[in-house]
């Protein structure tokens, strides 16, 4: 099964990071161990969680979208997908999804970005991540581009992005199993995409087993 953890050997005694919820407009972050399951959850209708991670043992190794796309030679991200880093390695695998609508294309939005659009006075996600980050007292050499969790966008023949009405509703999750340790940044701020720009809480969540989701 694809949520089924590999036979390794642990070493050193393991922790479980508690529960985070991710207010609107802000970012928040969670330590997942190799092995452990990675469940983020809409908490209100039209959710979008922009995903960054970076390896504990060196943050210059990062969650990639683009070597994601290359490797998998597809711009969808679906169950058994693998999450590459920029160094072409899995950092996870997806597993559960409720939605089955993410993007892979669009970048992080910007405080000046929201602006121009007429988002007066919103947060944007990197200057969010950034804040998380130096909470995190943690120095990363680059902000990637994130993934796009729930967003709805279409790309068409023509190579047009469109965007399209987030269906994603309350409750909605996706889970995937980590296979490097991470620290996981996720940013619920306003993307500035049509459709997609009504900013939802955001419930992040790790356990061993998928039953051990049940017993939060």
């Amino acid at each position: 099964m694809l949520l089924m953890r590999e036979n390794y050997s642990e070493t050193a005694l393991r922790t479980q990071a508690p529960s985070v919820t991710v207010e609107p407009g802000s970012a928040g972050s969670i330590r997942v161990l190799r092995g452990q399951l990675l469940r983020i959850t809409a908490q209100g209708d039209g959710a979008v969680a922009s995903l960054f991670g970076f390896s504990l043992a060196d943050p210059a190794v990062w969650l990639s979208v683009h070597h994601t796309r290359v490797f998998s030679n597809s711009y969808l991200l679906g169950s058994g997908m693998r999450l590459v880093n920029n160094r072409r390695r899995p950092m996870m695998v997806l597993g559960k999804d409720s939605v089955k609508r993410h993007d892979l294309l669009l970048p992080a939005s910007t405080r000046a970005f929201l602006a121009g659009r007429g988002y007066q006075g919103e947060e944007g996600c990197l200057e969010a991540v950034k804040s998380e980050l130096a909470r995190l007292d943690m120095t990363v050499p680059k902000l990637p581009d994130p993934i796009n969790l729930f967003m709805h966008v279409r790309l068409t023949r023509a190579g047009e992005i469109l965007p399209e009405p987030n269906l994603t509703r309350a409750g909605d999750s996706i889970t995937c199993r980590v296979v490097m340790d991470t620290q996981f940044i996720v940013s619920a701020c306003n993307t500035g995409i049509e459709g997609n720009d009504r900013p939802a809480p955001l419930l992040l969540s790790v356990a061993e087993n998928l039953h051990d989701f049940n017993a939060e």
